[in-house]
């Protein structure tokens, strides 16, 4: 179970760097540059992702987007210094226990 909540994370990190550095470049006017280690950082997410021992992507990919909202609105908070409200958590929350159902439920 570790191995697969630390692969998440990583691969959450990697995304999030990744598709923020896309976000600066684009929306913030950093230089261009700023695309090459937002493309590693993409592409180390995708390989992490892979690496999650699973039967299906699609189910590995579900569960994911939970953790991935998590780690959102942790960026948001932590990298750009805005404090989550009360609708950024719960909904976050909802999410992360969907994943779970999604990731852990008994399968027939």
């Amino acid at each position: 179970m570790g191995m697969i909540y630390g692969l998440y994370a990583l691969a959450a990190l990697a995304e999030i760097a990744g598709c923020f550095a896309f976000w600066a470049w684009l929306r913030l006017a950093k230089p261009i540059w700023w695309l090459a280690p937002g493309l590693v950082a993409l592409a180390l997410f995708a390989w992490l992702l892979a690496l999650v021992p699973s039967e299906a992507a699609g189910r590995t990919f579900a569960a994911y987007g939970g953790v991935y909202i998590v780690a959102s609105i942790l960026w948001l908070w932590l990298a750009e210094g805005r404090l989550p409200d009360r609708w950024d958590i719960s909904g976050a929350a909802i999410c992360l226990v969907g994943a779970g159902f999604i990731l852990f439920g008994p399968r027939g």
